[in-house]
């Protein structure tokens, strides 16, 4: 059975997509867009450029700080548009084939076909909504095929922790979804206090307590090794706390930090977390890396040779962040890296990091 731990689903960058407003949604938006990577593209031309730090303004309001530059959607032709200084500019956050910003379930399990996946998890990130009943419907839709993560708005458990508990509880007893997603930069966007004890424990102490898996977004920033490995340290404690949660690491390493020419260096203390026997952790190399090199990144290789040494082929799940990955390779070439090149890999460790282990987690028969 082959399952993708890591792919999206999401309506229309300016819908409500469970947002206060419309508006609210577009300036998420409009934030991730000027953080990604991704060069920007002048429209009147298609010359590359950096125009995307004009969407913000450090002297604006937090946590998103933006700037006026006019920033929405082109419906015509399926993309986000900014305007600075007159000019048009676009940027290629989503891939360039979606229609109208969006991907539904429909569209996510065409791909699936095609690639020969049998069954997905749908992850959650704010800029692309955060309405359990729109997830819960594409689960209900194709219910032997897709699972869901439940959202969590990080920064309001300061203020409102019952709020959030509340809402949670409800995503995965009420609307039926399948696992946890806590994104620990979210959670620092208002404050800096460590994420596994003080003003968060109530939440953990209840959400923990829900029986699903918790995937934990670790900050992948790409100049600051030092701040991933402290955060590390803070997984630690918390695994020690709730030493009964099965928990994964989504997104892998963080890759951009930890290039090293035409590889990448691994310290001996980014594998300490992993003495705990429950910490999964995800194999997602093309979407985080493929504007650097190409397929089938053989770049990688050593490096994922390294996680099944080290942390097992037991506990590592393929994901590819589609339909994001579509930027760099196809759905299939997302998987044939790893299926038709991976030499050091057996049947055994391809059958696990490829569905099995994703299969117990998300209670997907087999």
């Amino acid at each position: 059975m082959i399952i993708d731990s890591h792919v999206y689903c999401f309506p229309p960058l300016d819908a409500l997509a469970g947002h206060r407003s419309i508006a609210d949604h577009l300036k998420v938006v409009q934030w991730g867009h000027a953080r990604h990577h991704q060069p920007t593209i002048r429209l009147r031309d298609r010359a590359l450029g950096t125009r995307s730090e004009a969407l913000i303004d450090l002297n604006g309001d937090p946590p998103w700080f933006l700037a006026d530059a006019n920033f929405r959607v082109d419906h015509t032709h399926h993309r986000v548009v900014w305007t600075v200084d007159g000019e048009d500019y676009t940027k290629h956050y989503l891939p360039p084939n979606l229609h109208d910003t969006a991907f539904d379930a429909a569209s996510c399990i065409a791909e699936m076909d095609y690639a020969g996946v049998d069954a997905a998890l749908m992850h959650v990130e704010l800029m692309l909504g955060r309405d359990v009943a729109y997830l819960a419907d594409c689960v209900r839709r194709y219910p032997m095929r897709l699972r869901s993560m439940a959202p969590v708005d990080e920064w309001r458990i300061a203020t409102d922790p019952d709020g959030v508990i509340r809402e949670v509880t409800e995503a995965i007893k009420g609307f039926g979804l399948h696992a946890i997603k806590f994104s620990i930069f979210y959670a620092y966007l208002l404050r800096q206090d460590a994420w596994d004890d003080g003003i968060y424990r109530p939440f953990w102490e209840a959400v923990t307590r829900l029986g699903v898996p918790i995937f934990l977004t670790l900050p992948i920033s790409s100049e600051d090794r030092d701040g991933y490995l402290r955060e590390q340290r803070i997984l630690m404690r918390w695994m020690e706390r709730y030493p009964n949660v099965t928990v994964s690491l989504t997104h892998g390493f963080p890759w951009r930090a930890l290039r090293e020419g035409d590889g990448f260096a691994l310290p001996d203390k980014i594998w300490e977390p992993f003495r705990n026997p429950k910490l999964h952790m995800e194999v997602s190399l093309p979407i985080r890396i493929g504007d650097w090199w190409d397929y089938p990144y053989r770049e990688t290789w050593p490096a994922i040779e390294q996680m099944v040494n080290r942390i097992g082929s037991h506990r590592l799940l393929w994901g590819t962040d589609m339909p994001f990955q579509n930027r760099f390779c196809t759905y299939r070439q997302g998987r044939q890296f790893i299926e038709k090149y991976l030499e050091f890999l057996g049947p055994h460790d391809l059958a696990a990091i490829m569905g099995g282990n994703a299969a117990k987690l998300l209670d997907f028969s087999q």
